[in-house]
C-alpha cells in the first residue's frame, strides 16, 4: 500500500530518545528484516509505510505523531475490536466466560497464526480471549465473529459500524482477524481512540491483555507482545503483522499517575518496532499529565453519514502473506474471500486545541485536548471498488445484536422494492434528503429509475433518518448502483427491504 504524506509532528519539548524513535524505522537495517526471511520483497529492503501516535489519556493531548491520519492496514490489531465486540456481548449477558464457541469449517480454515481447532470443536470464551491476546489465533477470531453475528462478513460490518460510532472515521473492517484484505484499513489516530475506548468501556476485561501466557490442552502459549514485563509501565495490548502492514503494535502504559496509549504501524521488523515503541513510552510517559483525568471517557456517538473518500487503486492490491505474528510467519495466498453506554448524537469525544509546550507533573491542565478530534480537512476513507462480498458497509444505527435493531416509527407507508440501497443515517430528515438528492445527481444511469426515500427510526432515544433508494428487484442491480455511488465518493450498502 502506498504511503500517504510522511509528515512528522511532535509536541515540544522532545527528548533525544523520542527523536530517535521517530527515525528508527529509517535506520533499521535490511538484515533485521531478513531475519524473518519471507518479509523481504525481492530487489530491496523491506520498507512498509510507517505511522505512529502517542496520546496522553488524562488530558487527551497528542505527545507524538507521524502520519497519524494516513491510511494503513491494522493487521492483527484488528482483534482488539473483535474482543471489544465480544466484551460488549458478555456485558449484556449473551456470553459468559465459560460459554462455548463453536468452530465452523470457515473458522478452522483460517491461515496461521491459529490454534488449529477442527470444525465442530468448541472453545470456552475465556480461552478464546486468551488465545487472541497471546497467540493472536485467527481461527478463534473468526469463530468469535461467527458466534456473535452469524457470519464473519456480517460481523465485519458491525465492527465497522462500531468503529464509526466510537469516532474512528477512517477505519473499515473486512474480517475479524486482520488477515490480508485491501479493504481492512485504519489510521494511527483511530487506533488511539480504540486503545482508550476498550480500557474506558471494559476495565473488568481489559486485564486479559496483560496475559503473559496460558495453558491450552497441554500446550503453554506465550504472548507475542515482548514489551510486557520488559518496559516499565506497559500493561498491554496487541501486536500485528502482514506483509503490507509491516510490524504493528498498540500499547498502553501507566506510571506515577500518568497514562498514555501509543501506536506504531509499519515497523520493518518485530525487534525494530519494539525498540521504537519502547523509546516512545520512555520518552512520553514522564511528559504525560499527572493530575486528575480531564479528557472525557470515550463514548459511542450516532454515526453522521458522509461521503467516503475512495482510496487510489494502488491501495487495492492484495497482499501475499497471511498474518502471522512476529514469531510465526507463514505464507499463503491471499483471497477475496462497566455499564452499557448510551448512544447519543454527539460529534466528538474531545475538542481541537493548541500544540503548546506541556510540562510533566500535576500542573494545571492545558485548555485544549486535541488527540481524538481529526483535522478539519479529514474525511472518512476506505478503499472502494469491487470486493468479494456485497460491499455492504453497515451504518452505525445498525445493531450489534439483531434483537436490538431500531424500530421504525409509524409514518407514511413506503413500499420498497425487493432490494434497496442505504447511504447512511442522519439526525435530520432535511440532511438525509439533501444527501439523496446529491447522490441521485452523481449516481448516473444506475439510479435513473431509483426512488429516494427516508425511513425514520428511534435508536436509544435518538431519532435518525435512514437515506435509501428503492427500485431494485435484483441484488446485482442494487450492488451495481452502490458501486457507482462509491465511485462518486459515497458510502452505501445493498440490503433486502
Amino acid at each position: 500500500m502506498r504511503s500517504v504524506s510522511r509528515r512528522s509532528r511532535t509536541v515540544p519539548p522532545i527528548s533525544a530518545a523520542l527523536a530517535a524513535a521517530a527515525v528508527l524505522t529509517a535506520l533499521a537495517s535490511p538484515a533485521e528484516a531478513r531475519r524473518h526471511g519471507r518479509h523481504v520483497r525481492p530487489g530491496g529492503g523491506y520498507n512498509p509505510p510507517y505511522a505512529a501516535m502517542v496520546v496522553d489519556v488524562k488530558s487527551g493531548r497528542t505527545l507524538h505523531a507521524v502520519n497519524e491520519d494516513a491510511i494503513r492496514h491494522p493487521a492483527s490489531i484488528t482483534k482488539v475490536m473483535t474482543l471489544y465486540m465480544l466484551f460488549e456481548q458478555m456485558e449484556k449477558g449473551r456470553f459468559a466466560l465459560d460459554s462455548e464457541l463453536t468452530i465452523s469449517a470457515h473458522a478452522a480454515a483460517q491461515a496461521p497464526s491459529k490454534l488449529g481447532l477442527r470444525p465442530g470443536q468448541t472453545i470456552a470464551v475465556e480461552d478464546a480471549i486468551k488465545a487472541i491476546v497471546t497467540k493472536s489465533a485467527n481461527d478463534v477470531a473468526c469463530a468469535i465473529g461467527e458466534n456473535i453475528a452469524g457470519s464473519e462478513e456480517r460481523f465485519a460490518e458491525l465492527m465497522t459500524a462500531k468503529a464509526h460510532a466510537l469516532g474512528m472515521s477512517r477505519t473499515h473492517y473486512a474480517n475479524a482477524s486482520g488477515l490480508p484484505d485491501s479493504e481492512q484499513v485504519t489510521t494511527a489516530r483511530d487506533l488511539t481512540v480504540l486503545a482508550r475506548a476498550i480500557q474506558d468501556r471494559f476495565p473488568r476485561y481489559y486485564r486479559y491483555f496483560q496475559t503473559r501466557s496460558f495453558a491450552f490442552r497441554g500446550r503453554t502459549i506465550g504472548n507475542h507482545n515482548h514489551l510486557l514485563g520488559n518496559v516499565e509501565g506497559v500493561d498491554g495490548i496487541k501486536t500485528g503483522y502482514t506483509r503490507d502492514s509491516g510490524f504493528n503494535l498498540m500499547t498502553a502504559a501507566k506510571s506515577d499517575d500518568r497514562q498514555i496509549v501509543a501506536i506504531v504501524l509499519g515497523g520493518k521488523s518485530g525487534a525494530s518496532r519494539d525498540r521504537i515503541m519502547a523509546d516512545l513510552v520512555r520518552a512520553s510517559l514522564p511528559r504525560a499529565y499527572a493530575g486528575a483525568r480531564q479528557a472525557p471517557p470515550t463514548v459511542e456517538v450516532a454515526e453522521r453519514a458522509r461521503p467516503a473518500v475512495v482510496a487510489d487503486a494502488v491501495s487495492r492490491t492484495r497482499t501475499q502473506l497471511a498474518s502471522a505474528e512476529d514469531d510465526e510467519v507463514e505464507t499463503t495466498n491471499s483471497t477475496d474471500a462497566g455499564q452499557p453506554l448510551d448512544i447519543a448524537p454527539r460529534r466528538s469525544t474531545a475538542t481541537p486545541g493548541s500544540a503548546g509546550a506541556f510540562k510533566a507533573g500535576a500542573q494545571p491542565l492545558p485548555k485544549a485536548a486535541q488527540a481524538y478530534a481529526a483535522p478539519a480537512t479529514a474525511q472518512a476513507a476506505f478503499p472502494g471498488g469491487a470486493r468479494k462480498s456485497d460491499q455492504r458497509i453497515a451504518s452505525a444505527d445498525g445493531p450489534i445484536a439483531r434483537a436490538e435493531a431500531p424500530k421504525p416509527i409509524a409514518g407514511p407507508k413506503i413500499v420498497p422494492t425487493a432490494w434497496v440501497i442505504q447511504l447512511g443515517a442522519m439526525d435530520d430528515e432535511g440532511k438525509a434528503k439533501a444527501m439523496l438528492a446529491d447522490a441521485k445527481a452523481k449516481g448516473g444511469g444506475s439510479l435513473s429509475k431509483a426512488a429516494p426515500y427516508t425511513v425514520k427510526v428511534e435508536h436509544s432515544g435518538a431519532t435518525l433518518y435512514r437515506a435509501r433508494f428503492s427500485g431494485f428487484q435484483e441484488q446485482d442491480a442494487a450492488q451495481d448502483a452502490c458501486s457507482a455511488l462509491k465511485r462518486s465518493g459515497f458510502s452505501c450498502f445493498a440490503t433486502r427491504s
